[in-house]
């Protein structure tokens, strides 16, 4: 898995032989920061970008299989005992609402390079189906942390937070909220230099400006009903820089950018999975201390913890995911859910480079 933080690869090696999916060991590749910067270029339309475009791919490859042997060797395993990798490449664009999504990733290299199968391009089947690709995490969480009685809703904070409501008696709904941790790491990236604010630290040395984070709130994917999903095509600098006057201390700014993250989850818990019990945190952002505690603030009576205590490592939660999700592929089974993506009906998701 390498997501929207772009901050590197997880590998993770994972026991799908029983209901609850065991992680049997990980590994993790920081991204260089030239390949950070040449990724965050794509996002935008620049000269000769298709070419760059397969030039990562391949790049790409070559890190995810690193990943995999470098894995595979620390909990010896060989490739034989591997039933598939599933891989989501990198997503540099995410427009559903015009039919497509694009994910780097030369899958094809990716077989060749380890010898396992490979799945990948989860999210295009859904997205003919008239979904919106995204999120496709919510699937996993239903076949693991649901529970008959409580109400439960996952809380993912990558470069994007999303949401999944776990509802007993209910069908599973879940959608993206807005930024994660995207904005505040971009903003501390360009005034520190540093990849992310540390639990919130340098948020919390500012002071939040209600007139910036109304006008932040005022965008329009804030309101919009799910299904909804959403990236650094909307959510980015030059969004942020849009809204700004020019004359505000950076640490407010960040300040700022932690109650937006905030304040958009909180709303959408409350008008989407209203009477949540208890709210389980993964993703980078579940170590962000102040995030945390702005959400527990508002939402006092919620019980806040990380997915951890459930038995899914909250840093490795996505990267299980998509082992589940090519598992599922590879035995032909339906992953997406039509009430979290929109999709007409449930589809068999990604595409298979056998080894």
């Amino acid at each position: 898995m390498s997501g929207t933080s772009l901050d590197g690869v997880d590998a993770a090696l994972v026991d799908l032989s029983h209901i609850q999916p065991k992680l049997i060991d990980s590994y993790f590749i920081p991204y260089s920061a030239s390949l950070k910067t040449s990724l965050l270029q794509l996002h935008q339309p620049a000269h000769d970008e298709l070419h760059l475009a397969q030039l990562i791919s391949i790049q790409l490859a070559k890190i995810y299989a690193e990943a995999t042997l470098a894995l595979l060797k620390k909990a010896h395993i060989n490739a034989n005992q591997v039933q598939a990798i599933g891989c989501h490449g990198q997503t540099v664009r995410h427009r559903p609402e015009h039919g497509y999504t694009i994910q780097l990733n030369a899958p094809a290299l990716l077989a060749e390079l380890t010898n396992i199968h490979v799945v990948s391009d989860f999210r295009s089947r859904d997205i003919a189906a008239g979904g919106q690709g995204a999120p496709l995490v919510p699937a996993f969480h239903d076949q693991v942390l649901r529970h008959p009685n409580i109400h439960r809703t996952i809380l993912n904070i990558g470069g994007i937070a999303n949401l999944t409501d776990l509802r007993p008696n209910t069908v599973t709904t879940g959608f993206d909220s807005g930024p994660g941790n995207l904005l505040m790491d971009a903003w501390i990236h360009l005034h520190q230099g540093k990849p992310y604010d540390q639990n919130g630290a340098w948020a919390d040395s500012g002071e939040c400006l209600p007139s910036l984070l109304n006008r932040l709130l005022s965008e329009a994917f804030f309101t919009t009903q799910p299904p909804k999903s959403t990236g650094r095509d909307l959510f980015n600098l030059h969004w942020l820089k849009q809204h700004l006057q020019g004359n505000e201390r950076p640490q407010d700014v960040q300040a700022t950018l932690l109650a937006l993250t905030g304040e958009s989850i909180v709303r959408a818990i409350q008008q989407f999975c209203d009477g949540t019990q208890e709210i389980y945190l993964c993703g980078g952002g579940a170590h962000n201390q102040a995030l945390a505690a702005y959400i527990q603030g508002a939402l006092p009576h919620c019980l806040i913890a990380k997915t951890d205590v459930l038995g899914i490592p909250a840093d490795w939660m996505e990267a299980l995911a998509f082992a589940w999700l090519a598992h599922q592929t590879m035995h032909l089974h339906h992953a997406n859910l039509p009430a979290v993506t929109g999709a007409r009906h449930g589809v068999v998701l990604g595409a298979i480079y056998p080894a």
